[in-house]
């Protein structure tokens, strides 16, 4: 047998590697300042609405095509109905795409975590500290190649020895760690008289209606739609690759259900973890942080208010962002690795080197895009971008919501939802929300997906 067709040794390895995927940097800190930004509570209800709906219809879709197939995102597709070939290209060219700036981020992370575990969180929350870092010449380029250099140790080990087993070490650890900081979160007291944390927790945990009309309640919807690609790890190849792991004889529908309550938890403790903390010392402005701007601006200005201490919880802060980093990377390259191993016969080993060493010169090039090769222009959704932002809109903003949408007809339309369903329920399980699931995946979710892809493109506002 092929090694790259190893399982998962159980259900458990699985549920623990796609949730190590799903919980990754846009959980930690794109999920709270959109909590933030998209009325707090109003956000969260909305978004979970639609894990249950749209995000259980398309993990279930995308694990079934991979269980059933028995193959990666490139070439799944393409066996499933041979003129949806070109979803899987799609797919595939997605993670291909992401993991270059996904571990140049992850060597930012990784800075981070050194400055607070060497006692120099204080400097790192000083003004301009991020900045002279990235725009430096050689130490971001160095941290994205110990980075990268780690992920691919994993995936070179391959699916039992390097993903699942590390999974199942980093995954209990990094939610230990994650409610500790949101425990921790909800006891920090600011300065006399000053904002509490349960203060930010009313922010985050109750809906706000005041002034928004039915256009931004919409734009709330599209954002926590855009959110659960980050969050559920769909659209880019990796579920599917990780259902042609998943074994016959498994409890699909349960398995998909634990991710589905794994990623709901942590995503929702990650802005208990955040929003309170920074609400007490930078206020609603701080909140509204975006991107670097919250994760390396704002909160290590959070952890120096905090004194003595607030150089310990950086440290256990960033070292969980880390490993939350770690756990999706690995995700990211396996979905490429395993597609060129099963499109032209690769062995892993050659996949693996050649898919990081692309990596690493995309990464390169990203890193100088701060610097040498600085430039700055305007994406079509109005927002400015360096080499970084563009490679990210056009896999996140664009290819992603495409092959979401033909993900949806292929089931919906071409093949059949039975085709999942009778995939999902091949040992007699019960599938639960099977109503649900027909008149998403047929109406629902397309229609939805194509608002989210004109909104992305910034044909509609």
């Amino acid at each position: 047998m092929n090694e790259k067709r190893n399982s998962f040794s159980s259900s458990i390895g699985f549920v623990l590697a796609a949730a190590g995927s799903a919980v990754g940097l846009g959980n930690i800190w794109r999920f709270p300042y959109l909590a933030a930004k998209d009325g707090g509570g109003l956000f969260l209800v909305i978004y979970i609405i639609l894990a249950l709906t749209f995000g259980f219809a398309m993990i279930v879709s995308e694990t079934a095509i991979g269980r059933k197939t028995k193959q990666s995102a490139l070439t799944a597709y393409g066996t499933l109905h041979k003129p949806s070939k070109w979803i899987g290209v799609f797919a595939c060219l997605v993670p291909f795409l992401i993991l270059p700036y996904y571990c140049v981020i992850g060597g930012w992370v990784l800075k981070y975590c050194v400055a607070f575990l060497t006692g120099g969180g204080a400097a790192a929350a000083e003004d301009g500290y991020f900045t002279g870092f990235i725009t430096d010449l050689w130490p971001p380029i160095i941290f994205d190649v110990i980075f990268l250099l780690a992920v691919a140790v994993i995936i070179y080990l391959g699916v039992n020895k390097g993903i699942e087993s590390l999974s199942k070490v980093l995954m209990p650890v990094l939610l230990v760690m994650v409610v500790g900081i949101a425990i921790f979160s909800l006891t920090i007291k600011g300065r006399e008289g000053g904002l509490s944390a349960m203060d930010g927790l009313k922010v985050y945990l109750i809906p706000s209606l005041a002034g928004m009309g039915a256009k931004d309640v919409f734009i709330v919807v599209l954002d926590a739609m855009g959110q659960l690609f980050y969050s559920i790890s769909v659209a880019m190849g990796i579920m599917v690759t990780y259902g042609s792991y998943f074994r016959d004889d498994s409890n699909l529908m349960k398995s998909v259900n634990q991710i589905e309550l794994f990623d709901t938890v942590v995503a929702f403790l990650a802005g208990i973890m955040i929003i309170p903390a920074v609400y007490v010392f930078l206020g609603e402005e701080g909140m509204r942080s975006s991107g670097p701007g919250l994760m390396f601006m704002a909160l290590p200005r959070v952890f120096a208010e905090m004194g003595v201490v607030g150089n310990v919880v950086g440290a256990v802060f960033f070292l969980m962002v880390l490993l939350a980093a770690l756990t999706s990377a690995m995700s990211v390259l396996e979905a490429v690795v395993a597609s060129l191993i099963d499109a032209f016969g690769w062995s892993r080993r050659k996949a693996t080197i050649v898919e990081s060493s692309l990596a690493l010169a995309i990464g390169i090039v990203v890193c100088l895009g701060y610097n040498v090769l600085y430039f700055d222009v305007k994406l079509p959704n109005g927002s400015n971008a360096q080499i970084l932002d563009i490679i990210d809109y056009i896999s996140n903003n664009v290819l992603m919501p495409v092959v979401a949408i033909g993900t949806c007809i292929l089931i919906g339309w071409l093949v059949g939802p039975k085709t999942v369903i009778d995939e999902a329920t091949k040992n007699g399980e019960r599938f639960g929300r099977k109503g649900l699931y027909i008149v998403m995946i047929k109406f629902i979710a397309p229609v939805m997906l194509f608002l989210l892809l004109l909104g992305s493109v910034g044909i509609i506002h």
